[in-house]
């Protein structure tokens, strides 16, 4: 079973990338899947620039394509995702709304960081977002409050509420996935 990781933020100075970096490691060691770190600043997806509807899968721009075969690869999914005033980051709205079939029948969990809350709003707002795409959003999460607190020298330092959650939540990303397998024929 594949996991892909996606990297939600795009900024310059992005704590996202060490906080994803120490999870792929994490989720590597667990050997629950094979797990692909998906970059959405290192991909660059244009805002929806397509012709035809995501639901029709008549792609013409290789951006797109690469996309689709990413997600369409993929058995679950990891968003690793700052919260951006109370919502998600854009540029993870713009890659669910690239593409639509790839998603269906998918598992997806949360590894959310920010302030007081730890990114929890944007995780309800994706939530929401998923259930659209027919992805099923896990209730267990990675939530990473005061990030900034836990970050020495552009690395991530987890503590042990952060390293007892990611096995918990890669355990029912599998059960879902093998599950879900069956409806994506």
């Amino acid at each position: 079973m594949k996991l892909t990781v996606v990297l939600a933020s795009v900024r310059e100075g992005r704590a996202g990338e060490a906080i994803a970096r120490w999870f792929v490691t994490r989720a590597n060691e667990r050997g629950t899947f094979d797990v692909e770190l998906a970059d959405l600043k290192e991909l660059n997806l244009p805002i929806l620039n397509e012709p035809d509807h995501p639901r029709l899968k008549k792609y013409v721009h290789d951006s797109t394509k690469r996309w689709s075969a990413i997600v369409g690869g993929s058995d679950a999914f990891v968003f690793v995702t700052p919260e951006y005033n109370y919502t998600i980051p854009p540029a993870l709205v713009n890659a669910l709304d690239t593409v639509y079939h790839e998603w269906t029948y998918k598992p997806v969990g949360f590894v959310s960081y920010g302030g007081a809350s730890g990114g929890m709003r944007s995780v309800q707002t994706a939530k929401l977002m998923v259930t659209g795409f027919k992805m099923m959003p896990m209730v267990e999460a990675v939530n990473i409050p005061f990030y900034t607190q836990l970050m020495e020298n552009g690395v991530f330092k987890s503590n042990e509420l952060h390293d007892k959650a990611v096995p918990v939540m890669l355990d029912e990303l599998r059960r879902w996935s093998e599950a879900l397998k069956t409806l994506r024929g």
